[in-house]
């Protein structure tokens, strides 16, 4: 029988054997909140931390990625920065980054060629209208000149022809650059006709000095004749700008294997290698031209090349130094554009560079204004190619085109090609010639207008072949 006390004691031993483990309990309960409040807490410093992050990056890409992303569409060479932590490159959170730099890219393009579509229709609108009032103001300032003979009025109005043509071309280059069509459709052309043709339509056409190697006949087609002389137009204007005003700007018609090259060089401060490779860019015509990339104000005459090279299949290289330190810039019109006239009949105009190639053995020179003393005049002229008697613009004060009068004269005895004087022996018209030439012009064309009926036809003749070279040339700046 057990006793009472160790009954009490073993009851005591049982009921401290409990709360020892109900303290224990309690105690590893407690430790197990310490540590899950550590957790908690380690987790909402670890949430702030990430979501102060991502408000970083969020307001790193509204502030830098974004416009260097928009401004990057029409600057390509520009950079745009990356995240600010590189640990998230890769990440979701990254390549949503990206992919909202992307949709922006091609949204901010798209509604910049949209605008850009939208400013070019209103400038082929607007050069339109320029075009029309241009042309409205050269046939009365022809009619001007076939009315009035006193040579002083008549050295004035073709000053200001000649000013007007130029307008005409700097709004024949915007429209082309707007995507109008070129604006004049001619017939085949011998091809230096269209070289001095483009020549004639720049301020200082003085300094081009052609050098005419092509066969005899050499023409262009007739959908590629106002086309090439654009792009020789705008080239030459472009080494005229940037080579010193007391520099020759040399372009030499030559042969190749697959048509015709025509190769300008002058003498001027040249391009830089990226200047160049954009001018490249410029000319192929590759890619789609933008108004908003032609700087301000826009320069249009390369835009034009490209323009002109892509829809008529032409070349333009600029990529290359001229052996005078500038630019060398070279214009291949390729065989399928190119065709032949025969020179007796449909001769070049008088102002027209004689070639210095032969087709065979040395012959007579022809008797008509090629080939006679009008072969190497001061000034290029407005070509005709149609003008089968050979009349042109002559030669007057300040260097600008003149009409002369058409004379009936017998056929000079054939005179062998060896004979005629060099173009370099043969001194240049001083203004004091003519000046007298042009009033010997104004005196005889008031003759003829007293004499009979039939006789009064042959000024109105030359005024007509004048007039004939202004349809012929219509142009329209630069690097």
């Amino acid at each position: 029988m057990i006793e009472l006390p160790d009954l009490v004691a073993g009851g005591l031993a049982a009921g401290t054997l409990s709360a020892l483990a109900l303290g224990g309990g309690l105690l590893r309960l407690r430790r197990q909140q310490t540590r899950q409040r550590a957790e908690i807490s380690a987790l909402r410093t670890q949430l702030d931390g990430s979501l102060r992050a991502f408000t970083a990056e969020v307001e790193h890409l509204a502030a830098r990625r974004v416009p260097a992303a928009a401004q990057r569409v029409a600057h390509p060479h520009l950079a745009v920065p990356g995240p600010l932590q590189p640990l998230t490159v890769g990440t979701p959170l990254g390549i949503a980054l990206e992919n909202v730099l992307l949709a922006l890219q091609a949204e901010v393009a798209s509604q910049r060629t949209r605008v850009d579509a939208a400013a070019q229709a209103g400038m082929r609108g607007a050069t339109r209208e320029i075009q029309a009032a241009l042309y409205r103001l050269q046939d009365a300032l022809r009619r001007l000149q076939q009315r009035y003979d006193d040579p002083e009025l008549a050295q004035t109005l073709f000053q200001l022809d000649h000013e007007n043509e130029q307008s005409l071309r700097r709004a024949q280059v915007a429209a082309v650059v707007c995507g109008a069509w070129v604006g004049l459709a001619r017939e085949e052309s011998h091809l230096v006709d269209a070289v001095t043709g483009g020549q004639a339509r720049l301020a200082g056409y003085q300094r081009v000095k052609v050098h005419n190697h092509l066969e005899p006949g050499t023409a262009l087609v007739s959908h590629a004749v106002e086309p090439v002389a654009i792009i020789v137009a705008e080239l030459l204007d472009n080494a005229l700008r940037h080579s010193a005003p007391d520099t020759d700007v040399v372009v030499s018609l030559e042969h190749v294997h697959h048509g015709v090259c025509v190769t300008v060089d002058d003498a001027g401060l040249g391009m830089t290698r990226d200047e160049r490779d954009r001018a490249q860019r410029l000319v192929a015509g590759d890619a789609p031209i933008l108004l908003t990339d032609l700087g301000d104000p826009p320069r249009m005459g390369l835009a034009a090349i490209g323009r002109l090279t892509r829809q008529f299949d032409l070349g333009v290289d600029v990529s290359s130094a001229s052996p005078y330190g500038g630019v060398r810039a070279v214009l291949r019109v390729d065989s399928h554009l190119l065709s032949r006239l025969d020179p007796a009949d449909r001769p070049p105009a008088p102002s027209a560079p004689r070639t210095t190639r032969r087709s065979g053995p040395a012959a007579p020179a022809p008797t008509h204004a090629y080939g006679t003393h009008d072969a190497v005049p001061d000034a290029p002229r407005h070509h005709t190619p149609t003008d089968e008697n050979g009349n042109g613009e002559g030669d007057g004060n300040d260097g600008l085109p003149q009409r002369r009068r058409r004379r009936t004269r017998p056929a000079p005895a054939a005179v062998p090609e060896a004979s005629a004087p060099p173009a370099s022996s043969r001194p240049a018209r001083r203004p004091e010639e003519a000046a007298a030439a042009l009033g010997a012009l104004q005196s005889g064309t008031a003759a003829a207008r007293s004499e009979a009926a039939p006789a009064a036809d042959t000024p109105t003749a030359a005024a007509a072949a004048h007039d004939t070279d202004h349809t012929h040339d219509e142009g329209g700046a630069a690097r």
